[in-house]
Formats: structure tokens, sequence, C-alpha cells
């Protein structure tokens, strides 16, 4: 009889352990029906109080975490509250359906669903929150300009241009293509624990054309943000896919700061993209979630000197990764993101 009961004691554990870490909503359905528009991020917190711990919510092993690409519109989400977990099902008619006193009500059943594009696939988070610094730099590595295409010259010798002007190129290459996005440097980038150079900001002004190649290019500007004149830089166009990582927690204990919020203010609230001042080497990846903290505050009472706990206040999510920065979303906050602020493994 002890020998059962300590055997039962020893399945229960994991469950324990993981009632523990992820908590149910009060009003989470039974299902959800998966809609265009949906993310997994959406999906996961009408179930569940955290929905940044996707893996443990949806059961993934470290094989499969980093695939997402399983969910698609029309899939039918089950919570099965027992064991703390989501699973994929599908909606399938009765076959009873039709004719007098037939019942119209329809029964889930688990089923695999097979999709030839993962573009099809729901997002983890909105891509139209991330999809410009998806698809433009913004972050320019140490030297990342130096051998990059410049603009020599311009059409009339106009000193600024804009869409539609034309501009004369050293340094373009063939093989890259004909589309082009046009840079300037912006700030420099420091890490505020050691004053190391990161990278810098590059400011985007617009895209070009090329319309014909030769040792001086010509190219045509299509797109203008900003007035673009000589000396600026040109990267070749990049397109990536938004949202092909899942929302996770760090292996690894990170230790990052605030270093930047986009537009160059100097707070953030929700949805806003902030800058991180660690990246691929410190061992973030796309997908990682972290706590945001505010430094406790310095008090005195009665004559003595206090730190407060540092506070917990937020999370956000990593969603593009360089060497030694990376972008994050602001996804939940109580206070505004301020520079300098932690953002720490939960």
């Amino acid at each position: 009889m002890q020998k059962i009961i300590i055997s039962l004691i020893c399945c229960l554990l994991p469950t324990f352990a993981f009632a523990d870490t992820v908590k149910i909503q009060d009003n989470a359905p039974d299902s959800h029906i998966v809609v265009k528009g949906d993310t997994l991020w959406d999906i996961s917190a009408k179930f569940f109080k955290d929905p940044w711990q996707w893996p443990q919510i949806w059961g993934l092993n470290k094989d499969t975490i980093k695939d997402p690409h399983w969910i698609y519109p029309g899939d039918v989400v089950h919570l099965d509250r027992a064991s703390g977990t989501l699973h994929i099902g599908q909606i399938k008619k009765s076959e009873e359906t039709t004719g007098a006193g037939k019942s119209d009500s329809a029964k889930l059943s688990p089923r695999v669903y097979v999709q030839s594009s993962e573009h099809n696939a729901i997002p983890s988070i909105s891509a139209s929150a991330i999809e410009p610094f998806l698809s433009r730099p913004l972050i320019i590595e140490k030297n990342g300009l130096a051998d990059a295409p410049t603009i020599v010259g311009t059409h009339e010798k106009r000193v600024l241009l804009a869409s539609g002007d034309i501009a004369y190129v050293k340094g373009l290459s063939k093989e890259q293509g004909l589309l082009w996005q046009i840079y300037r440097p912006g700030k420099t980038l420091l890490d505020p624990e050691n004053n190391e150079v990161l990278g810098y900001e590059a400011m985007y002004l617009g895209d070009a054309e090329v319309e014909k190649f030769a040792d001086i290019s010509t190219l045509k500007i299509v797109k203008s943000l900003k007035e673009i004149n000589k000396g600026d830089q040109l990267i070749v166009a990049s397109s990536e896919f938004a949202g092909s990582y899942v929302p996770r927690v760090p292996d690894s204990q990170i230790a990052a700061r605030v270093i930047s919020i986009y537009a160059g203010v100097s707070q953030a609230g929700q949805h806003s993209i902030v800058t991180l001042n660690k990246g691929l080497r410190d061992g973030l990846e796309n997908g990682h979630v972290l706590a945001l903290y505010r430094k406790g505050d310095v008090i005195k009472e009665k004559g003595e000197t206090h730190t407060l706990p540092d506070m917990r206040y937020g999370l956000l999510f990593v969603f593009r990764t360089f060497d030694k920065v990376a972008y994050a979303l602001v996804m939940r906050t109580r206070l505004p993101v301020q520079l300098l602020d932690s953002a720490l493994t939960p």
C-alpha cells in the first residue's frame, strides 16, 4: 500500500509543479475556433493567465518548440482542464444532420492538419506591429556600412532627393538585385554596463530601384520618408516572414537593459518597440519572453537609507535579434517603460 501511495505521489508531482506555473483563466472557454487575425499569444491568453508559457501550455518539447506552423484558421483549440494543456481538434458535422428527427449538432474530434504553406499559419504576435522592423535593418552592426554603396551624385545637381528623383551610386552589385533601401547612420548604441559600441541606429530614408548598372549606377527613388542626399548609403532590400517563432522563456538567465525606444522617445507603452543591449552572442533568440523590472527607489527612514526591491511591471517579446542587440515588443505593462529598465528571464 505504501509503495502505491509513493508511486501515486511521484506521478502527480509534475502536475502539481505545472499547476504552480501555469494558471487557467477564471473565464476560460472549453474551446476556441481559430480565425484569421488570431495570434498564438492571444489564443493562449484566452485560456491561461501567463500566455508567454506557450511551450508548457501546448506540451511542446525542445524538438518542436521552434516550429509553430501547425495552427491555422479553422482549427479548434481545446482546453484540457485536468492537465492544464491545449490541443488542436476539428469540428465535424454529425453524420445524422439531415432528415426528420435527425440531429444538427456538431461534434469535435482530433485530427492532423496538412498545410502546403507555412505562411497561412497564425503568427506568434501581430505582424502589423513589427513588420517594419523585420523588413528593414534599423540596427547596423559596427562597420556595417563601411563598404555599402553610396550616393555620389544627383540628376541636375539636386541637393535633396525625393520620390521620383534620379541618383547616381558607386559600389552597386548586379548580383544583389534591383531593389535597395536607403539609410543614414544615426545614434550610436552603447552598452550601459561597459560602454561597448553595440551598433548604430540607422535612419531609414526610403526605397530605390536600379535603372542601369555601371561603375556609377543609375537608380530611381521610388519611396522617400525623409529627404535624401549625397553620402547616404544603400542596403539590399529584405523581406522576412513575421511570426515564425514560439513565445518561450530563455533556457539561460538573461539580464538585459532597455537602451533605446523607437522614435527617440524616453518612455514606451504597450505595443511599443524597444532595443535591448543583449543579442545572439548572449543567448537571446527570437520568441524569447523577458520580464520588465524597474529599479527600486532609495528611501530614508529614521536616518537610515534603504533600497526598495526592484518591481516587475511588464513583459517583452523578442522578435528580432542581431549579434549584440535585439528588438522587443512591449506585450504587457503597468508602467511606462523607461530607458535602462531591466529585462530579465521570468
